[in-house]
């Protein structure tokens, strides 16, 4: 599809999206990734699905090994995991068939970003799920 940036398109992607896998789920609390999905599954009526092979189960919940492993296709793929394993992770959101690829602040990858927007998923790169779900809140409800 796009590689979005515009607040009308975020707007629209964060508005249809109904479920989140999140890579690189970290069973440590100080860690954004902890931080920002325990946040989306208390103010969202998102499905929330944990990624990270090292853990069978975090904040009580299952965590899978890898987004092949999901019970089914995340709407978006949340990434949280170093810059170099963008590319390795873009290949996966779009084998396992999600809508849209998130990745987080301070990570970006050009290349990654085209191979899934032309592989007909939506791409975010440096943003915070959580920032932009709060700030563009009023915009979810209209």
């Amino acid at each position: 599809m796009a590689i979005l940036s515009s607040d009308p398109e975020i707007g629209r992607l964060l508005g249809r999206t109904r479920s989140v896998a999140v890579v690189g789920m970290s069973p440590r609390p100080a860690r954004h990734s902890h931080d920002v999905a325990q946040w989306v599954g208390a103010n969202t009526n998102w499905k929330v699905w944990f990624v990270n092979p090292n853990a069978s189960e975090i904040l009580g919940r299952p965590c899978y090994p890898s987004l092949a492993a999901l019970p089914e296709p995340p709407d978006m793929v949340n990434v949280f995991r170093n810059r170099h394993e963008l590319a390795r992770v873009a290949v996966d959101a779009i084998s396992a068939r999600a809508q849209s690829l998130w990745f987080q602040l301070d990570l970006v990858d050009h290349d990654a970003a085209v191979r899934a927007s032309t592989a007909g998923l939506d791409v975010v790169q440096d943003m915070c799920l959580k920032v932009e779900l709060e700030r563009l809140a009023h915009q979810l409800s209209a």
